[in-house]
Formats: C-alpha cells, structure tokens, sequence
C-alpha cells in the first residue's frame, strides 16, 4: 500500500466544495467556539448530525464534559467570523452569539442545530461526534459561506429546488 501524505490529501480533499460552520458549547461557565467544515446530516429520524474534531483541538474536551454542542452554518458575508473562530481574533466582533436552550449560536446564520450528545467514534486523529438534534432554524433567504481550494467564496444564484423531495428525480444513467 502507498503511503499517502497529508499534505497531498489534504489538498485532494480540498477539491470537494464544503459549507463553513462554527461549532460551539457552553463548559465551565464559558461560550467556546471554533470554526469547522467537517459537519453532515446523519439521519432523519432520529434527527442526528455529526461533526469531526481534530483530537488536538481544544474543543475536544469541551463538548466531551458538556455533553451538548451547537452548528451555525455561516451566511455569505461571515467571513471574518469564520476567520475569528479559526483562531485569528477579530478584536472589533462583538455580539455575535444568541442563546438557544442555554447554548451559543452565531445569530443570522443560515441555519443553527442545537443538539445533545448521542455518541463519540474514534477515527484516526479525530473524533465524530454525533448529535440528537432538539433545535433548530435556518433562514431560506440566506446563502451559505463557501470554502473550496482553501478559500472561502459564494454560491451563484441556484437553480430552483424541486417543490417536494417526492417530486425529486433520483434516476441516474450509466
């Protein structure tokens, strides 16, 4: 088997076009957030979603002792949070957090998810965390902040969503 390198993966995976989110929870009294693109629907019902966080990442620790965690998809024009969050301060942000059932959440994201936590998976050198979600929102007039190639940017005008998934065509041709 050929060693692959992290560089080189991380590069290759930088090719799939990903949403940007901050994750946030509330532990020992304080709000703590951090700015992540590894986020995903798990199931509908239950309503579960997962995010992945580097074993080295502060953050770890944090939704381990409080057992809850929050996802703000950012909107276009949220990139100094997402700068802010992946550990290059902003100093003049302020008041960007409102409270949902006692935890953070980036107010006029896209969309937030509060959850408590379901379940931890090991994987490599970082931990799935998955959440039941209990609440949620999301802004259909917004569009999301992108991150592709390493830089962030913004969706084109989308074509327009089938009216129900029941309507959708799922028909793929070989």
């Amino acid at each position: 088997m050929m060693a692959i390198d992290p560089r080189q993966l991380r590069n290759a995976c930088g090719q799939f076009g990903t949403g940007v989110t901050v994750i946030t929870t509330h532990c020992d009294g304080h709000d703590h957030g951090m700015t992540a693109n590894a986020f995903m629907s798990i199931s509908l019902d239950p309503p579960l979603i997962a995010i992945s966080i580097a074993k080295n990442a502060k953050m770890l620790t944090k939704i381990q002792r409080a057992g809850r965690f929050a996802v703000s998809v950012l909107a276009e024009g949220m990139e100094d949070l997402a700068w802010h969050f992946a550990g290059k301060p902003k100093p003049d942000l302020c008041d960007f957090f409102e409270r949902r059932e006692g935890l953070p959440v980036i107010a006029d994201a896209a969309a937030t998810f509060v959850t408590e936590l379901a379940d931890e998976i090991l994987a490599g050198d970082h931990t799935i965390f998955l959440g039941r979600v209990h609440e949620m929102s999301h802004d259909l007039g917004k569009k999301p902040l992108l991150f592709f190639r390493g830089r962030f940017g913004g969706l084109a005008d989308p074509q327009p969503a089938p009216l129900t998934l029941e309507h959708a065509s799922y028909d793929f041709i070989w």
